[in-house]
């Protein structure tokens, strides 16, 4: 998805001072940066801390995206903040921030594929999307690009009346 986002700016990544990847680029006239944390996802928190403070930046202007098995495919739910819901690197994040007061958009990846088993979730979440599934994601990822950018140009509120609705998969 920060990919999308990347190629939407006609931006590129370079390498940051951390273990992360940065794109500096301008939508519609507004800078941004994003960030690629290089890390393990459960330690994804270091990269976004140590972005933030070189940036300097306060954690309420970082928005997170990430996945989320418990919302069904392609469904975008972004809120202003809340708790890591069971995720690790929104837990990593929140620690290594103190502070659970940023903005995320988690995407939707559940599937009646997903096993009720914990243990193999890890898996599930790191294995590629079944073919049937992959028109679904992609129209996800680029609502997903949509919906960060609209947070930029239109502010958060306008975003989550926008896009934090059931959208059908194609």
């Amino acid at each position: 998805m920060a990919d999308a986002i990347v190629e939407a700016c006609a931006s590129e990544y370079r390498a940051g001072k951390g273990e992360y990847l940065l794109a500096v680029a301008r939508f519609g006239g507004i800078p941004l940066r994003v960030l690629k944390p290089l890390t393990f996802m459960n330690n994804s928190g270091d990269a976004v801390r140590d972005a933030l403070e070189r940036l300097d930046l306060s954690a309420d202007r970082c928005l997170v995206v990430c996945d989320d098995f418990q919302l069904p495919l392609g469904q975008l739910r972004l809120r202003a903040s809340g708790t890591d819901g069971g995720h690790n690197g929104l837990y990593s994040i929140i620690y290594q921030l103190q502070t659970e007061d940023f903005p995320r958009l988690r995407c939707g990846i559940g599937s009646p594929h997903l096993s009720a088993e914990k243990s193999l979730r890890a898996s599930f979440v790191l294995s590629a999307f079944d073919r049937d599934e992959r028109p679904a994601a992609g129209a996800m990822i680029q609502r997903a690009r949509d919906a960060c950018l609209s947070v930029l140009t239109d502010g958060l509120s306008a975003a989550m009346n926008t896009f934090n609705t059931r959208h059908p998969q194609p």
